[in-house]
């Protein structure tokens, strides 16, 4: 039988309950890194947020508590998650936020997001942070922000420097924190050879 946990949480002056599971990650209080890029944003109450491998729900949630839960979208790819994050939003007073089941993007067919949130798996496996970062630019509005928070800087700079075209970083409590900004319809790599052959 697997263990089971309650995590009480407050964050951005909100008391939050979760129920986890020794199968999820950081399942016995939240993790430094989501503190780390949570503590970064303030969620606009006119924007449309996306979290992206959502875990049992902290951050979806806390963005659901905040701008409204018709505003919010959650994914995971793993079933146990979000059944604990749908359990999660109820626990919460946010049922009607809307979880997936979803590998990657593949399960949504929204786009228009002005938030998108992301503390992807660190694994020496790059392909789950670069479909995100792909796709999900494909899924902001223009002026939309990607933050993401992982240990390792120089790959999701570069990552994030190729598609957005720029990207700031902050280091806090040994992760790092980054946020671009969708500022072309292009990635910024093709349009940045585009403009070199124009010249």
């Amino acid at each position: 039988m697997e263990e089971s946990f309650t995590v009480n949480a407050k964050i951005k002056n909100i008391d939050m309950k979760f129920k986890t599971s020794e199968e999820l990650f950081s399942p016995q209080g939240v993790d430094k890194g989501t503190l780390a890029m949570l503590s970064l944003i303030n969620f606009n109450k006119e924007g449309k947020v996306l979290d992206l491998g959502c875990g049992y729900g902290i951050v979806g949630i806390l963005a659901a508590k905040t701008i409204g839960a018709s505003k919010v979208v959650m994914l995971d790819k793993s079933s146990t998650a979000v059944e604990y994050a749908k359990e999660n939003a109820k626990i919460n007073g946010v049922p009607e936020v809307k979880i997936y089941e979803s590998d990657g993007f593949k399960a949504l067919n929204e786009k228009d997001f002005t938030l998108i949130l992301s503390n992807p798996p660190y694994h020496a496996d790059f392909n789950v942070p670069k479909e995100f970062i792909e796709k999900g630019f494909n899924r902001l509005v223009m002026g939309g922000k990607m933050y993401m928070v992982t240990k390792r800087k120089d790959w999701y700079k570069n990552k994030l420097i190729a598609i957005f075209g720029g990207v700031k970083i902050w280091e806090i409590d040994d992760y790092f924190v980054f946020m671009a900004v969708k500022k072309s319809s292009q990635y910024g790599n093709i349009k940045n050879k585009l403009s070199q052959r124009g010249r």
